[in-house]
């Protein structure tokens, strides 16, 4: 028989699913599950199960919850195959607050229904502090840590379909984007020139390089004579982990960016002034052939690049400007500037040209405007030969 049903008292059943012959032992393999409800609820359970044994997914025969299964997810995948921050930032997530919500639920029962209802009681009273409901943007971003992991329970055959591809997560509303015009960024760089932090700052803007990449340049990577900068490696400190430095996580990261003749008289003023100071640390420099380094040659801090980026926007007084903002300020200006979208996407590190396009172009309207100019002139001008 492929499977039975009996009913232990009202309103509860116990099905029994047959799962063939263990193909080591020889011996008989059955999957025993209950339910409460009606005997229909329980032939429903009955097929999915004989349907998923078909399919090919293994049902484990003891309890697996889904925190059980979460726990596996990140020492088996993600543990391995994603970027240390990335890593550390699913680990937040899975153990603050997805296993204490749904952990205790079998992996197989987990339903569509369920991971709704938690969505809503996160919109609605989802703070630490009892002061209310987590925006939409938090809860999307833990909607999307769950679906990714419950992807990797289908690949796995653990589960026939992802439960979290029938729930409506909340729509977040899109970030605008910090515009900051070219007098605000000269503003804002003299004042960080009057820090230790002036010369990063400087190549965040004529790079347009992540902070990560910033911190993990070398000196190998630059190429002062040629005017470039390769992007090799990032540095990353990750909580309980120190200092991780790894290869950017895709192709088109690991990427030359040309730099212009002022950011090569910056590198290589900053160089001296670094090997000045190398001198006077004598025997407790050490010598990671950074660019971007303390005074002792050790990764620079991101808590000291705060701290102190928030006494350059005190002194500039431009508002309030994140350190990422100056990534978005070189993409902006180089746009404004007609540099080609392509070019602008490859200094950036973007996956593709579209990324680009979609992050920026709603911020630059005048582009539009000039494009439609453009077009005119290119057609007007045959039409006004012909005529003549």
């Amino acid at each position: 028989m492929p499977g039975t049903i009996r009913k232990r008292y009202a309103g509860s059943w116990t099905v029994i699913a047959d799962l063939g012959r263990d193909p080591d032992t020889g011996k008989r393999r059955q999957l025993w599950r209950s339910v409460k409800g009606t005997k229909r609820d329980a032939e429903r359970l009955l097929v999915e199960l004989l349907h998923e044994r078909d399919s090919g997914v293994e049902r484990p025969t003891g309890r697996q919850t889904v925190g059980h299964y979460l726990e596996r997810w990140l020492d088996d995948y993600v543990a391995v195959s994603v970027a240390p921050s990335t890593a550390s930032h699913y680990q937040r997530i899975v153990r603050r607050v997805l296993i204490p919500a749904l952990g205790g639920v079998e992996l197989t029962a987990l339903r569509p229904q369920q991971i709704q209802a938690f969505y809503s009681r996160l919109l609605r009273d989802g703070r630490a502090d009892g002061s209310g409901g987590l925006s939409a943007r938090t809860v999307l971003r833990y909607h999307q840590v769950l679906h990714a992991a419950l992807h990797h329970a289908v690949r796995w055959q653990l589960l026939a379909r992802n439960p979290a591809d029938a729930v409506q997560p909340p729509r977040a509303a899109r970030r605008e984007l910090t515009t900051i015009g070219a007098a605000d960024v000269s503003h804002l760089l003299a004042a960080a020139d009057e820090t230790p932090i002036g010369s990063l700052a400087r190549m965040a803007v004529m790079t347009g390089m992540r902070r990560g990449e910033l911190l993990g340049l070398r000196w190998q990577d630059v190429d002062l004579d040629a005017g470039m900068a390769h992007v090799q490696q990032t540095a990353q400190r990750i909580a309980g982990q120190g200092w991780v430095f790894r290869q950017p996580k895709t192709r088109l990261s690991r990427r030359a960016i040309a730099l212009s003749p002022a950011t090569v008289r910056l590198l290589r003023r900053h160089r001296r002034e670094q090997l000045a100071g190398r001198l006077l640390a004598g025997s407790a420099y050490q010598d990671r052939d950074l660019v971007f380094a303390s005074g002792l040659g050790t990764p620079l801090e991101p808590g000291t690049i705060a701290r102190t980026w928030r006494r350059v926007l005190e002194s500039a007084d431009v508002g309030h400007i994140r350190w990422h903002d100056l990534r978005h300020a070189h993409a902006t200006l180089m746009l404004s500037a007609g540099v080609h979208p392509k070019v602008v996407s490859e200094r950036l590190g973007h996956a593709s040209i579209a990324i680009t396009l979609d992050t920026y172009s709603h911020v630059l309207p005048g582009l539009q405007v000039a494009a439609a100019a453009q077009l005119d002139t290119l057609l007007d001008e045959p039409a006004q030969a012909e005529a003549i």
